[in-house]
């Protein structure tokens, strides 16, 4: 895919593309999924590509997406006309298109020809097979916090919980699990795997797996809608009574109002920073760790705390 006479938008597509797509796949088996967030079918092929991809990381396979809206331009030179389309990538050329093969059975059967029949890096040497393995646990953790950011909490679960199939001792992929849970109101599943996890201490002493307890512990506060609004209006009639408010923020988050609690607690702050010890500032942090210190949201409530604390 040639640089000359693009522009400077076009030409950072296409490095992007190198990097991403071109380079990994000198060496493995690039699963090009172009897709849209407005897609239907694209968002029910989804959950496939990635546990097949998954699932035969350790045979040299990459998943990589390309949301065609905001790559218009590499979706114009593979000529997509239709989403989803899907390739199979290798030495920088489409060896196959993958688009048909909608189930399991189907794309696996298609992806065990294509790796017959191309020198693709598998498992051979123990070393690359290592880092190769890393580097797809990462791919996979990474885009199980994306998901999750994006709020679909029991598909993040999904990629969290197959990557700890994958990696048994990765702290983030067992942190994101528990996390997802959490937040897909599935906290008795979260509780048994932090419980598991405590049995390992590789894993229990990890500062990610405290925050995935932070948490839980938040969850532990939900109430009923009658109680969050006796809550919520015994804070608002005395606000000097920051018990009261605490209490409801907490609950607030609990019941999945994230807005309506950093708004309390970062009210709390504006007014008293110092109290108790800086508890609204220190319940803020422990959202910001529960929900994840990527997400857009987390990001922006940063910025209002920071703000209230230095100006």
């Amino acid at each position: 895919m040639a640089s000359m006479g693009l522009s400077i938008d076009e030409q950072k597509a296409v490095e992007k593309f190198k990097k991403d797509v071109v380079e990994p796949s000198m060496a493995k088996l690039v699963i090009l999924d172009f897709f849209a967030e407005w897609c239907g079918p694209c968002k029910a092929l989804t959950p496939m590509l990635e546990k097949v991809a998954g699932e035969y990381a350790d045979k040299g396979v990459v998943l990589v997406k390309v949301d065609v809206d905001q790559d218009k331009f590499i979706a114009a030179q593979f000529q997509v006309q239709s989403i989803p389309t899907v390739y199979a990538m290798f030495q920088g050329q489409p060896v196959a298109d993958l688009t048909n093969a909608r189930s399991e059975s189907q794309l696996k059967q298609t992806l065990d020809q294509i790796l017959s029949q191309l020198p693709v890096e598998g498992g051979d040497d123990a070393a690359g097979a290592q880092a190769q393995a890393a580097e797809q646990v990462e791919q996979f953790v990474a885009m199980g916090e994306q998901v999750l950011a994006e709020g679909d909490a029991a598909r993040a679960a999904g990629i969290f919980a197959q990557v700890t199939e994958m990696a048994p001792d990765n702290a983030a992929a067992h942190a994101g699990l528990i996390r997802a849970l959490t937040q897909a109101g599935q906290v008795e599943e979260a509780k048994s795997v932090l419980a598991a996890i405590e049995t390992n201490p590789a894993l229990a002493n990890d500062s990610l797996i405290d925050n995935a307890k932070a948490a839980l512990e938040l969850a532990g506060n939900k109430v009923d809608d009658g109680e969050l609004a006796a809550l919520r209006e015994k804070a608002a009639a005395d606000p000097a009574n920051m018990d009261a408010r605490l209490a409801y923020a907490e609950a607030a988050f609990a019941a999945g109002q994230r807005d309506a609690a950093a708004d309390e607690l970062l009210s709390m702050v504006e007014a008293d920073r110092e109290w108790n010890e800086g508890a609204a500032r220190t319940k803020l942090l422990d959202i910001f760790n529960a929900v994840g210190l990527e997400d857009p949201w987390v990001v922006a409530t940063r910025r209002r705390l920071s703000k209230l604390l230095f100006g």
